[in-house]
């Protein structure tokens, strides 16, 4: 378990500490880890080199740490605390689950000691952070409450009829319903926030970022403009003003056929939409300030949303294909017009089609409060592995770790040119080093993992 855990970098769900001595710290991890989506703390290895130091008592420091836990943490919380030992040295594992919460740090109180995990810190969550955490564990969304505030005249429901008699679908009564378009809010029919953002006629005045800023770049920096729109429509007309811009902004290729000669787009069309819609259905609406922007620079494209990952859901996670909905509203009424298909699949859609087109896998990222997906241009040239990069990888699949004997061994090489190699691949990023120090020579290396 120490040498996977090793094997990544601290972020969302991981932080190494060196002793229990900041307790306080400890336990404001714990906290965003379990109102976020989870996570490890290691305890007895140093943050920035990952050197195993070692915990002096163990069994006394996981004592402290469960009283610690049982005592400042609300409500009440009880992780997986776990004594493991690595040649020698002892260390300790906090595994602590996401939770419904939102748990809070108790000196701190309810309303200014709730953290989650933004990368690897930990930030006090604000008052959107908070309500949609309380949404969570009342399993529901955002989209999904009434706006009492606003009747059924402010919601353009012939424009959206229009869209679903293009599929010969009617929007009848009952399914605006049974999509959440209207829910039912003290005995009458009130629209939902969903049916705002939707289709509202005076969208602007109660949502005014619900549009998606478009903006080409001179270069591969945002320094300067060559042409930018703001995208204000119903959402799923929005989808095709969007990709339109992109088309627009970016070069196409020829492709050569036994007859006709045929442009071919830089970006994939289903791509960049594929993209577009993702970032629309699960932007978070409730954070104000912040819209959807997509960014065209001359090598990429940046299409980014606000909003993180759903609580409870890892990046490890949706790029396996899982998904959770942030907008069940929103995504419903996209999946009854055939804008999405099965939850979850848009991932591997984007990834599929950067690759058909010869592009580099598309990059997926938090950063901030934001998520991030981004496009690469240019075609992949294949590259020739080198054979002894080769070998490496089937004894690394086998084994799981290298010491710099074995890889001399294996490569018949002496153990400077073995080590050499070694120490290319991790300063490369390809490789993760574990030891108890820079000069241990009983040191092993591993695949990094992200």
């Amino acid at each position: 378990m120490i040498q996977t855990l090793i094997a990544k970098e601290e972020g969302k769900t991981l932080e190494f500490k060196e002793n229990c001595r900041s307790l306080d710290r400890i336990v404001q991890t714990a906290v965003a880890f379990a109102n976020t989506s989870g996570g490890s703390i290691v305890i007895g290895v140093k943050d920035r080199t990952k050197e195993i130091a070692g915990v002096a008592d163990a069994v006394a420091d996981e004592s402290r740490l469960a009283n610690a836990f049982a005592e400042n943490i609300k409500p009440l919380f009880i992780p997986d605390i776990q004594i493991t030992s690595w040649r020698g040295r002892s260390l300790i594992i906090v595994v602590i689950p996401h939770a419904l919460g939102p748990y809070y740090v108790r000196s701190e109180g309810p309303d200014e000691g709730v953290y989650i995990r933004l990368g690897s810190t930990n930030r006090r969550a604000g008052r959107e952070m908070v309500a949609e955490i309380r949404r969570l564990a009342r399993n529901t969304t955002f989209d999904e409450q009434p706006c009492p505030e606003i009747n059924s005249e402010d919601i353009d429901f012939r424009a959206a009829s229009e869209l679903f008699s293009e599929l010969s679908l009617s929007l009848t009564a009952s399914k605006r319903r049974s999509l959440g378009l209207v829910v039912d809010y003290g005995g009458r029919d009130v629209p939902t926030n969903g049916a705002v953002l939707l289709f509202g006629k005076t969208r602007s005045g109660l949502f005014p970022d619900a549009t998606v800023s478009c903006a080409r770049f001179a270069g591969t920096s945002a320094a300067r403009f060559v042409d930018r729109s703001v995208i204000d429509e119903h959402l799923p007309k929005a989808i095709e003003s969007v990709v339109s811009f992109v088309e627009r902004h970016t070069r196409s290729g020829a492709e050569i056929g036994r007859v006709l000669r045929r442009d071919v787009p830089e970006f994939p069309p289903e791509v960049v939409r594929e993209a577009v819609v993702n970032a629309i259905v699960h932007a978070d609406y409730s954070i104000t300030g912040a819209s959807t922007r997509v960014a065209i620079f001359d090598d990429r494209i940046e299409i980014t949303n606000p909003g993180l990952l759903p609580f409870g859901l890892t990046m490890e996670a949706a790029l396996s294909g899982i998904s959770r909905l942030r907008n069940r509203v929103i995504g419903r009424t996209f999946r009854e017009l055939h804008l999405i298909e099965q939850w979850g699949s848009g991932i591997s859609r984007m990834r599929e089609g950067c690759a058909n087109a010869g592009l580099p896998p598309p990059r997926f990222e938090e950063i901030g409060t934001h998520f991030r997906v981004t496009l690469f241009g240019g075609r992949v040239t294949p590259q020739v592995e080198r054979d002894w990069l080769k070998k490496l990888r089937v004894h690394l699949a086998k084994k799981g770790s290298i010491s710099t004997q074995e890889a001399a061994l294996l490569w018949g090489t002496s153990d400077r040119t073995a080590r050499s190699r070694l120490r290319q691949l991790v300063n490369e990023g390809a490789l993760e080093e574990l030891g108890t120090g820079p000069r241990d020579p009983r040191k092993v290396y591993l695949l990094k993992q992200a």
